[in-house]
Order: C-alpha cells, then structure tokens, then sequence
C-alpha cells in the first residue's frame, strides 16, 4: 500500500492508529474480496473500522462514562477484529495478517490504558 495522505488526526495518537489501521483494512478487504472470500472481508472490515469510529465518536462523549462506554465498546471490536485475522493468518489461502495483529495489539494496548485512566477519573 503506497498510497500517501495526510492524516486528519496528527495530534491525537490513538485516532492516528485506527485511522491509518483502517485504510489497511480496507486493502486487506479489496484483496479478500478479489479473491472471492466475501464473508471473512465483510466481517473484518466492519470490526477493524468500528474500531477507529468508535474511538472518534468518544471524541465528542456527552459525559466521562459515555467516553469509557465508547471505548469499551472499541476495545470489544479489537478482540473480534483479532480473531478475524487469526483466522486469515492460519487459513490456508488466506493472506498472512502478521503484521496486522501486531499493529491492533498496539492499538488494544493504548485503548486498554485510556479506558484504565478514564476510570481511575471517575
């Protein structure tokens, strides 16, 4: 993936990731698709994408518990996420997803810590 951009989210770190993360996604999906794995492409594009809107939608959170509800709710969307693309990693046929598991523990980590420390506030 080659493509350049300039991300809208520079200065908020975990919006960064799941953006970029989801534009990889997106390639992942036109790959799946263009092999003819419908079902697998359509479920891990939309958990991998929720994951980056939901953490955007916080953005905005009407009170600090919707915060931690939105974040929590992006948390849930990184373990289904992951077990899509385990799946794809073992699955014959099936583009390795490696690199893409390391990069959402990364993302699972800091929405983990953001979800800690919003609590600890409360």
């Amino acid at each position: 993936m080659s493509r350049k951009f300039d991300s809208p989210f520079e200065d908020n770190k975990i919006l960064k990731l799941t953006f970029e993360f989801s534009l990889k996604i997106i390639h992942l999906s036109e790959i799946l698709n263009s092999n003819h794995q419908y079902i697998i492409a359509n479920q891990i594009l939309k958990s991998a994408t929720s994951i980056g809107a939901n953490a955007y939608e916080a953005q905005n959170a009407e009170s600090e518990p919707d915060f931690i509800h939105k974040f929590k709710i992006a948390a849930k969307e990184t373990e289904e996420t992951y077990y899509w693309l385990l799946l794809c990693k073992h699955a014959e046929c099936y583009p390795d997803t490696t690199d893409l598991l390391i990069e959402l523990e990364v993302i699972k980590k800091i929405i983990n810590k953001i979800i800690s420390t919003s609590k600890n506030k409360l």
